[in-house]
């Protein structure tokens, strides 16, 4: 038995390794690709009067910086990531720009957040990869004031999201059979299922669960396009364990495969996903 699939890495091992250092160099294009999911919390968040805010799943904290500036001295932001890559980039940005944006470096499923201390938590698509997802909501709830409003984006089904998966696709046929066996989303279609996310809010102690779906139009430049299938997904983790001449291959392959979402020199899609509500009462 394939040493990987007996002992399948576990969030931890994935994003401070490899995924991490690739989400970290591939900041400007995310931040680019995703900035109207950021604009969609940022305005809820400042419609709702919110005063302190925990961004779940922060990444290198694009939304924390915006909603920490946006708030400016009415209020505070706080990142929470399990990444210690992702997080030291979010650290230099927030110093770089003079934010008082905090960043913590932790697991927000049983990292000790407080009580009662947030009156809004949220998250652009940070909240999929827990391993026991009811724990992780009710900490979450535990460090919410009574009142506070959960609002998070996370992404609908895989087939209703086919820019996400046609690159594994297209190249699972060219991989050794470990690797395509392995070529699998990591996780970020975990909340796909709207009864699913509804049942680990209510076990939770979320109140007034509320699933709409959201779907915005998000573009990249084509000469972005290696970069992002390349760096990012289960493809960025597995590349490096091929030769240069399949490693080619591959990368031509899954190119091709995104050629209907390209014209005019950038590459369009629609991101299918929930914006995701609740109330702690």
């Amino acid at each position: 038995m394939n040493t990987a699939q007996a002992n399948p890495p576990t969030a931890k091992d994935i994003w401070n390794g490899i995924a991490g250092q690739n989400w970290v160099e591939a900041q400007v294009l995310l931040d680019g690709m995703f900035k109207r999911f950021e604009d969609v919390i940022v305005t809820g968040c400042l419609e709702q009067g919110a005063r302190d805010v925990l961004d779940v799943g922060c990444g290198t904290g694009a939304t924390t910086l915006a909603l920490a500036d946006r708030l400016r001295g009415a209020g505070s932001c706080t990142g929470i990531d399990i990444s210690e890559p992702m997080i030291d980039l979010a650290r230099k940005r927030a110093a770089m720009s003079g934010s008082k944006a905090d960043f913590i470096c932790a697991d927000a499923e049983d990292h000790p957040l407080g009580v009662a201390r947030y009156d809004r938590i949220v998250s652009r698509f940070g909240v999929m990869f827990f391993r026991d997802p009811v724990r992780a909501f009710a900490n979450l709830r535990g460090a919410s004031v009574a009142g506070a409003q959960l609002a998070v984006i996370a992404w609908r089904d895989p087939a209703e999201n086919p820019f996400m998966t046609v690159a594994e696709a297209a190249v699972r046929p060219l991989l050794p059979e470990h690797l395509a066996a392995a070529l699998q989303p990591t996780g970020q279609f975990a909340f796909a299922d709207e009864n699913h996310v509804r049942g680990i809010l209510r076990d939770s102690g979320w109140s007034g669960v509320t699933m709409a779906p959201l779907d915005l139009a998000c573009s990249l430049p084509e000469r972005a396009l290696e970069t992002w299938l390349t760096r990012l997904g289960p493809l960025g983790r597995f590349l490096p364990e091929l030769d240069t001449d399949h490693r080619a291959a591959v990368i031509e392959a899954a190119r091709s495969a995104y050629g209907p979402y390209t014209a005019g020199g950038m590459v369009r899609f629609t991101a299918a996903c929930w914006a995701i509500g609740g109330e702690n009462v």
